[in-house]
C-alpha cells in the first residue's frame, strides 16, 4: 500500500494536529493501514423527510464500497436536504437560503477536515446546485451522484405525472373535479422515492450536472428505483480516487466552457427557469463572473428545443431514458457544444457521448428536426425589468406569446390567491406579485398561485403572472419571474400600479408597462416600502443582509 497522498492544502498538518487526528481515528476503530489512505468525504444529503433523498443512504454505501476498493478511506458527512414540495410552514427557507446553506455546510466539512476528495450525493432543487457551488468553492477532486427521479405512477389505467396532480387543484377549486377523485389521484400518483419526475428544478439540475461534466455519463436519466443507480455510486467512488491520484479538481471540470455547455443544454431541454439562478451561482464560486443572463438570452435565440418532457409535452423522464437519455441529447448537441470539456471520468464530453445510442427520434430530436427552432427559456427586458426577467417559453400557449393586459398589484401570494378564488381575477389581467425577491422575501416562489390558475380553464391561457420572486421548474402558462433588479432594492417593478397596461412580447424578448420613464422615476421616488425583519429568525436575516441580486445568482456578497 502506498503512503497516503496528502493534498497540497493539507501538507502543513504533520505534527501535533496530525497525530491527534490519527489517534481519534484509531479510537473509532480504524487501523494504522487505513489512516494512511486518502480521505474522501461522502457528502450525503440523506434524510427521512425528503422522497428525493430518502434512498441516498444505500447509494452512499455503494459509493464507499468503490472508494475503499480503489484505495481510499471514505467518511460520510451530511448536509441539509430540503424538499420544496414538503415545506409547509414557511416556504421562505427553500431554494435560495437552503441552497446557500448547503454550500456553506460542505465548505465547513471539507475545509475543516481537509479531505483529499469528495463525492456529493443529492437529488432535489436547492441541494444539487448548493453542492455544486461548494465543489467549485473548495476546488478539490469532486464528483456528484444524483439520486434519480420518481417514475410516473398509474392512475385509472394511465400514467400520471406530478405536475398534473398539482394543476388539478385549480379544477377542484372550480368544481370541475371532485375532491374524492382528487384524493384518490394524490394517493395513487406518488409512486415511490425520487425527485419529481418532470422537467422541474430538481431533474433539470441533475441533467445540467451531467452536461457540466460533474457526474458520470448517463446519471441524469436513471430513476431512483433503478439498479443502475447503485452501480453508478460504486463507479463514482472509484472515479474520485482517480481524480485524487491525478490531481484533477472541481475547477478543472467547472470551466467557463462547461458553464456554457450547461446553459446550452438547459435551453435545449426546456429546463427549469430556476437554473438562471443556480448556474450563475455555480460559475461565481468557480471565479467565472460575467453577465450569464446575457449569454442565456443570446443562446435562447440560437439553440433549438430538442427534448420535450412533462409539463411541456406528454413524454416522461422514463420514456426519455428508454429513448437514449441524457447521453442521446448531448450527442445531438455536440455540434454546438464544446466537446473538449473534461468530465469526472477523465474523458471529454465528446468521448463520453459521441457514440451514444438513440432509439426514439421523436423524443430526442436532432438539431435539424427540433420541436422548436429556438429554445425553451427566454430572457425578457424592458422598463420594468432592465436587468432581465425569465419565462419558460416552451410552456407558454401560442395565444400568449404576445400579450397585453391590465395590472393588478399584490405584495403577498396569499392575497393574490384569495382574490383568484373569489373570482376577482379575470381574463386579460396581469397579476403582479412583488417584493418576493432575495432581499424582499428571501426569493419566495409564486408557485401555489400559478398552479392554482393552471387548473382553471377560463384563466390559464388568458392571465399573465409577473413577479420578482421565483417559480417552480414545472411552471406553465405566461409566468414571468425573477425580475431584476427586484422591487425591494428600488427596481422599477416597485413603480407598477393597478390599472397600468403591460405589454409582453416573448418572440422579441420584451416586457414593458405603457408608462413613460419620467412617470416611473417619479413613482419610485414616492415608494416607501421596506422589508420587515422583526419576526425573522437569524438565518434569514443573515441571508437578506448578505445576498446579491437575482441576476447574479443570489450568492453571498
Amino acid at each position: 500500500m502506498k503512503e497516503k497522498q496528502i493534498h497540497e492544502r493539507s501538507k502543513w498538518e504533520f505534527g501535533v494536529a496530525s497525530v491527534k487526528r490519527d489517534g481519534m481515528l484509531y479510537g473509532m476503530g480504524y487501523t494504522k493501514e487505513e489512516v494512511k489512505r486518502p480521505y474522501i468525504a461522502v457528502v450525503n444529503s440523506w434524510n427521512e423527510y425528503n422522497p428525493g433523498h430518502v434512498h441516498l443512504r444505500e447509494v452512499a454505501q455503494r459509493v464507499k464500497d468503490g472508494i475503499r476498493e480503489a484505495g481510499g478511506l471514505p467518511f460520510e458527512v451530511t448536509t441539509t436536504g430540503i424538499c420544496d414540495g414538503m415545506v409547509l410552514k414557511d416556504p421562505r427557507y427553500i431554494e435560495l437560503p437552503s441552497r446557500n446553506l448547503v454550500a456553506d455546510e460542505v465548505e465547513l466539512n471539507v475545509e475543516s477536515n481537509m479531505f483529499d476528495g469528495m463525492v456529493l450525493l443529492s437529488t432535489c432543487d436547492s441541494v444539487v446546485p448548493g453542492q455544486l457551488m461548494a465543489a467549485a468553492r473548495c476546488n478539490i477532486p469532486a464528483i456528484m451522484v444524483t439520486g434519480g427521479y420518481m417514475p410516473n405512477a398509474c392512475f385509472r389505467g394511465r400514467e400520471l405525472n406530478l405536475t398534473e396532480i398539482s394543476s388539478t387543484v385549480g379544477k377542484v377549486v372550480e368544481g370541475s373535479y371532485s375532491r374524492a377523485d382528487f384524493d384518490e389521484m394524490v394517493y395513487a400518483g406518488h409512486y415511490g422515492c425520487g425527485a419529481c419526475g418532470t422537467m422541474t428544478t430538481a431533474s433539470s439540475m441533475c441533467c445540467i450536472a451531467e452536461a457540466m461534466g460533474m457526474t458520470l455519463p448517463g446519471n441524469a436519466t436513471i430513476d431512483a428505483c433503478d439498479k443502475r443507480l447503485g452501480a453508478m455510486g460504486y463507479e463514482a467512488g472509484k472515479a474520485v480516487m482517480e481524480m485524487v491520484k491525478k490531481g484533477i479538481t472541481a475547477r478543472d471540470i467547472i470551466t467557463e466552457d462547461a458553464i456554457k455547455n450547461a446553459i446550452i443544454t438547459d435551453i435545449a431541454i426546456a429546463g427549469s427557469t430556476n437554473l438562471l439562478l443556480h448556474l450563475p451561482a455555480i460559475a461565481h464560486e468557480a471565479g467565472l463572473d460575467r453577465n450569464w443572463w446575457e449569454y442565456f438570452d443570446e443562446m435562447s435565440h440560437k439553440v433549438p428545443w430538442l427534448v420535450g418532457i412533462a409539463p411541456s409535452t406528454k413524454y416522461s423522464f422514463r420514456e426519455w431514458d428508454r429513448a437514449g437519455g441524457m447521453r442521446g441529447v448531448l450527442k445531438n448537441l455536440l455540434p454546438i457544444l464544446n466537446g473538449s470539456c473534461r468530465t469526472v471520468n477523465g474523458k471529454t464530453i465528446r468521448e463520453n457521448n459521441e457514440n451514444a445510442p438513440i432509439y426514439d427520434t421523436d423524443i430526442i430530436r436532432s438539431l435539424d428536426n427540433p420541436l422548436k427552432s429556438d429554445g425553451g427559456i427566454a430572457v425578457l427586458k424592458g422598463n420594468i425589468a432592465p436587468d432581465g426577467a425569465i419565462v419558460k417559453s416552451a410552456a407558454v400557449h401560442e395565444s400568449q406569446m404576445h400579450f397585453e393586459g391590465i395590472v393588478k398589484v399584490y405584495h403577498e401570494v396569499d392575497d393574490a390567491t384569495n382574490d383568484l378564488l373569489a373570482g376577482k381575477i379575470v381574463p386579460g389581467d396581469a397579476v403582479v406579485i412583488r417584493y418576493l425577491g432575495p432581499k424582499g422575501r428571501f426569493g419566495t416562489t409564486a408557485f401555489t398561485f400559478q398552479k392554482t390558475i393552471a387548473g382553471m380553464a377560463s384563466l390559464k391561457n388568458s392571465v399573465a403572472i409577473i413577479t420578482d420572486g421565483r417559480f417552480s421548474g414545472g411552471t406553465s402558462g405566461l409566468s414571468i419571474g425573477y425580475i431584476a433588479p427586484e422591487a425591494a432594492i428600488g427596481g422599477p417593478l416597485a413603480a407598477v400600479q393597478d390599472g397600468d397596461k403591460v405589454i409582453i412580447d416573448i418572440p422579441n424578448r420584451t416586457i414593458n408597462i405603457d408608462v413613460s420613464q419620467k412617470v416611473i422615476d417619479a413613482r419610485l421616488a414616492e415608494v416607501k416600502w421596506e422589508p420587515s425583519l422583526k419576526d425573522v429568525k437569524p438565518m434569514l436575516r443573515t441571508f437578506v443582509n448578505s445576498v446579491t441580486s437575482t441576476s447574479r445568482g443570489a450568492t453571498w456578497k
